[in-house]
């Protein structure tokens, strides 16, 4: 991917905010690949990133600066992301390539990965490939190196139209189900482990939306009433993540 692709803020274009709203609505989608990514031996993807909303104030301007700019090595934990910055600012002063940052969902304005010639996500790339003629769309994606199909059409997980069940449930969740029933068999601390910030096993699966680990979890003991150090809990997250398949199992 290009490193220096930099988008800024269209205060008077709605199809570009309604392209972040898009964006932090099905945030969930990325990070759930990204969480299994993770714990994959072999990576699967080519590319990860989040496009975030970047902001500085200057002394006699009525408006700040505004650059939208792309992070990976991308973290989540139900209500902050972080990542690493890989690109360098054209004005903002305040921030600077490689540097680490912590942002609100609410800040994020795009997302993207790609696997198998295949892209997911990347909504404001979409929208203003829509505008471009065709030689200029294709000279946009080799920049990129990637192949960002049909405009008209955005996919948010992978295999999405051969098997839309994968919008509800990720196939590693349900792939892995015996070999995590067998691991907290044999390290059964791991069901109430929490770690520095008071995060259990049972929040970390709902925040990825993977719903068997949790009915496992559940089924093994998990407490679903335990709460992290900022007061959420598993509960707390699926609702406000959207994840509805799992809301009715920790609400029961």
């Amino acid at each position: 991917m290009t490193e220096n692709t930099i988008f800024y803020f269209e205060a008077d274009n709605p199809e570009m905010i309604k392209a972040f709203h898009k964006a932090q609505e099905t945030f969930r989608y990325f990070w759930r690949e990204l969480s299994w990514e993770y714990r994959r031996i072999v990576p699967a993807l080519d590319v990860a990133c989040v496009k975030v909303a970047f902001m500085e104030h200057v002394a006699h301007q009525t408006t700040p600066i505004v650059e939208h700019m792309w992070i990976n090595e991308v973290e989540f934990d139900g209500d902050t992301i972080s990542g690493v910055l890989i690109n360098d600012p054209n004005e903002l002063t305040n921030i600077k390539n490689g540097d680490f940052v912590e942002v609100p969902l609410s800040q994020i304005s795009d997302w993207l990965f790609s696997t198998q010639g295949n892209t997911y996500g990347g909504f404001t790339i979409q929208l203003l490939r829509s505008t471009m003629e065709e030689q200029e769309r294709k000279e946009y994606d080799e920049a990129w190196g990637l192949d960002f199909g049909d405009y008209h059409d955005i996919l948010l997980v992978y295999e999405q139209k051969e098997y839309p069940e994968h919008l509800i449930e990720h196939p590693m969740s349900i792939n892995m189900k015996e070999r995590l029933i067998e691991f907290l068999k044999e390290h059964p601390e791991e069901i109430t482990n929490h770690d520095e910030a008071g995060y259990t096993l049972l929040h970390r699966e709902t925040v990825s939306g993977n719903k068997s680990s949790v009915e496992i979890l559940l089924q093994l003991g998990a407490d679903k009433n335990i709460k992290t150090g900022k007061g959420k809990t598993a509960l707390d997250f699926a609702k406000q993540l959207g994840w509805e398949h799992i809301v009715p199992l920790l609400e029961n």
